[in-house]
């Protein structure tokens, strides 16, 4: 696949989520044709309600040219803190600025708002999107890959990239058969109005739940979380969902009982499984390419103890950081050569994995840890190390 010119190339990406959108942007700015479909009628309507977002996103987010905007949007802070479960600050702890002294160790915003931002980006790119499509793999060879589309269209690209997120249809019919598996916890949200002395994340260890915490996502709202042992979603009709996140979150003091009185529509509280993730080998079959969730799934894992606010932090943010460094890097990968073959891919492959499998198991460690109550493991060992590696350039 030799082209003198990336104007010349052309990329489809399937789905329209963070990752998805990333390369869509870096590939642009190089000049490739870029075409995006995305499943979803409503580009918009993503799930969740906040997303805490550590320097290593925050630099790919500058280098997609959007911080500006999440400044703008979101809230930045440098501090995490424990407390006990009535609400007594047991310890703070400054964030590490991972991304580089300019930018803010941790800023917290609301999930839409920043799905949002990058749909202007990508529009204002000069991409060509198509909402409510989904796309079919037909065949490849050495030179591109045939796509079928839902609406019965067919298009012929150089490349195919998966960004179709956990259930990855493509991943699938790539004949990949790794499927996501749960990890025995899962995570009450909720988007509330921010009591005005909230202004860092807040994590309560014990009483009900593994953990209880919230986030600021701008000058007036925050994310709330409580997170348990899984249960069996038939047990919990939708319609109990504010009941049952307020029954937990009632037990939690300091600012937890002026934002449970916003836990009344069950609507707008999302319960979710944890799920771990991890394909090996190769993320790629000849000329179609996953990244982000369809590649990998790093649950949100939370660590134990005041000592460790900084990991716990951490560790929350990195299902979507490594969703845009996948973006990042694949993006220098594609631009930075001139022959896009099963040896450019792989190698985008070897980078990435060594960056992503550390984090996903420490992730899922530390969570089992937590469900075996197990309370001398190693956790600040097995955190500094992933931190030593994660504070490099992807």
């Amino acid at each position: 696949m030799n082209k003198a010119r990336h104007g010349a190339r052309t990329v489809l990406v399937i789905g329209g989520g963070a990752a998805g959108n990333a390369v869509t942007l870096l590939l642009r700015r190089a000049g490739v044709e870029v075409h995006l479909v995305e499943a979803k009628d409503d580009w918009n309507a993503t799930a969740g309600s906040g997303i805490t977002l550590q320097g290593n996103a925050l630099r790919v987010l500058r280098e997609l040219g959007v911080w500006d905007q999440v400044e703008a949007s979101g809230y930045g802070f440098g501090s995490v803190g424990i407390t006990a479960p009535d609400g007594t600050v047991l310890h703070v702890q400054d964030d590490i600025r991972s991304g580089g002294d300019d930018l803010p160790a941790t800023v917290g915003m609301q999930r839409p708002q920043l799905q949002r931002i990058l749909i202007e980006a990508v529009r204002a790119s000069g991409a060509s999107v198509r909402l409510g499509v989904t796309a079919e793999i037909l065949d490849q060879d050495a030179d591109g890959v045939s796509v079928r589309f839902s609406d019965g269209s067919e298009g012929r690209y150089d490349l195919v990239i998966a960004a179709d997120g956990l259930g990855s249809a493509t991943r699938a019919a790539l004949g990949i058969t790794v499927k996501p598996e749960p990890t025995g916890m899962a995570i009450w949200r909720i988007a509330a109005p921010r009591p005005a002395g909230v202004t860092r994340t807040d994590l309560a260890y014990g009483g009900p739940a593994y953990i209880a915490g919230y986030c600021p996502t701008s000058d007036s709202t925050l994310y709330a979380y409580v997170v348990e042992a899984n249960r069996d979603r038939a047990s919990i009709p939708p319609e109990s969902y504010a009941e049952e996140m307020r029954r937990l979150a009632s037990a939690y003091g300091g600012f937890w009982p002026e934002i449970t009185e916003h836990v009344t529509d069950p609507a707008l509280v999302n319960y979710t499984w944890f799920d771990r993730m991890l394909v090996e080998g190769s993320w790629h079959r000849g000329r179609v390419v996953l990244i982000g969730d369809a590649a990998h799934c790093c649950p949100p894992t939370l660590a134990q103890g005041a000592a460790l606010s900084l990991e716990d932090a951490w560790v929350l943010a990195q299902g979507a950081a490594l969703s845009l460094e996948d973006a990042w890097v694949l993006a220098q990968f594609l631009t930075g050569s001139d022959t896009w073959d099963d040896a450019l891919l792989q190698a985008y492959y070897e980078r990435r994995i060594t960056r992503v499998r550390p984090v996903v198991e420490a992730s899922v460690q530390i969570g089992q840890w937590q469900l075996d109550g197990i309370r001398d493991a190693d956790v600040p060992g097995l955190m500094g190390r992933t931190m030593t590696m994660l504070r490099e350039l992807p």
